[in-house]
């Protein structure tokens, strides 16, 4: 009986410590954001497009499009 329990927590141990695939490492790569312009004319931060991205993604659809409807635009 005793060495069931400890295999039963040895299992239970080992499936807790396997990798389980995130979404994260499935998501497009968010294009660079050099290529864009805030309403103020900045670059936005690598963050501020990440969000950006997101938000698009999320909405599907063309991301120009998109990103165009959220303020950026394309830089000269």
């Amino acid at each position: 009986m005793i060495v069931r329990t400890l295999l039963l927590f040895a299992l239970l141990g080992a499936a807790a410590c396997a990798e389980l695939p995130t979404e994260t490492a499935n998501a497009p790569v968010a294009a660079d954001p050099a290529g864009w312009r805030l309403s103020s004319g900045k670059t936005p931060t690598k963050a501020e497009f990440v969000a950006l991205s997101a938000t698009c993604e999320a909405k599907g659809g063309d991301p120009d499009a998109c990103f165009k409807e959220l303020g950026l635009k394309r830089a000269p």
